[in-house]
């Protein structure tokens, strides 16, 4: 199917590389308009020139509430309004036991991680989507937040309470709004290098799928919920992992 999101605006936070990179190529080949975000502009200039379609970029650090409001604000200016907004920015300062962190780190993460989503959704929502039938939030969570294990406990804890964000947002938001998260597994992106890139091969062997993720992936997923295929989608968590979780991998 072609142009599954002409005529609609997206912002994509996180969207110089990766995943956030990954959905916005996708949402701009399928018709929508995109304002790419992210803390760089030099990043979101290379990130922009490499997709085909109507694109703008703002610089903005998702944790930081003026400046989500500043891009929400451009991206209206740019484009005329807000259909979707995906919260993919996240950052992950610490590994080790989640009884150890320092409070500095545990307060970036979570202000980036979920006061963000928030705030971001609360801006668009508030300025533009409500005014917009069929709107929809995609929040881009983690098989962490539905399981125990590994050494960034405070990141999925972060998770684990952006996927339950997800829920009351889809009642108090609805029927104008949809509101779901992807929880993906682990996928090939820099920020989760230090995950997968010892030991790629053998973690892949280990979903039943028999690879680690790609960010196209979960673009794939976020185009499905953004468009009217997932019309009838609201308040859930799509797990996208190649089978980790039910493999008792996750």
């Amino acid at each position: 199917m072609e142009n599954m999101l002409e005529g609609k605006v997206a912002l994509v936070t996180g969207a110089s590389k990766g995943i956030g990179r990954a959905i916005a190529a996708i949402y701009a080949a399928q018709g929508a308009k995109v304002m790419l975000s992210s803390r760089k502009l030099d990043a979101l200039e290379v990130a922009a020139s490499t997709i085909d379609g109507e694109t703008a970029v703002f610089a903005a650090n998702a944790g930081d509430p003026d400046a989500a409001e500043a891009c929400v604000d451009a991206t209206i200016e740019r484009f005329g309004g807000i259909d979707i907004l995906v919260n993919n920015a996240a950052t992950n300062p610490y590994m080790g036991r989640s009884i150890d962190i320092d409070m500095s780190r545990w307060q970036k993460t979570f202000e980036v991680n979920l006061r963000g989503p928030l705030v971001w959704s609360h801006h668009a929502w508030h300025k533009s989507m409500q005014e917009r039938p069929g709107s929809t939030v995609i929040n881009i969570a983690s098989i962490g937040g539905l399981s125990v294990g590994s050494s960034i406990g405070i990141y999925n804890n972060t998770k684990a309470a952006l996927i339950h964000l997800t829920k009351v947002l889809a009642v108090e938001l609805a029927p104008s709004t949809r509101v779901n998260a992807i929880a993906p597994g682990l996928v090939k992106t820099d920020m989760a290098r230090a995950l997968w890139e010892p030991n790629e091969a053998q973690l892949g062997k280990g979903t039943p799928l028999g690879r680690i993720g790609e960010p196209n992936d979960i673009a794939n997923a976020a185009l499905f919920l953004a468009s009217d295929m997932g019309s009838w989608i609201t308040g859930q968590t799509m797990v996208v992992d190649g089978g980790a979780m039910v493999a008792g991998r996750g």
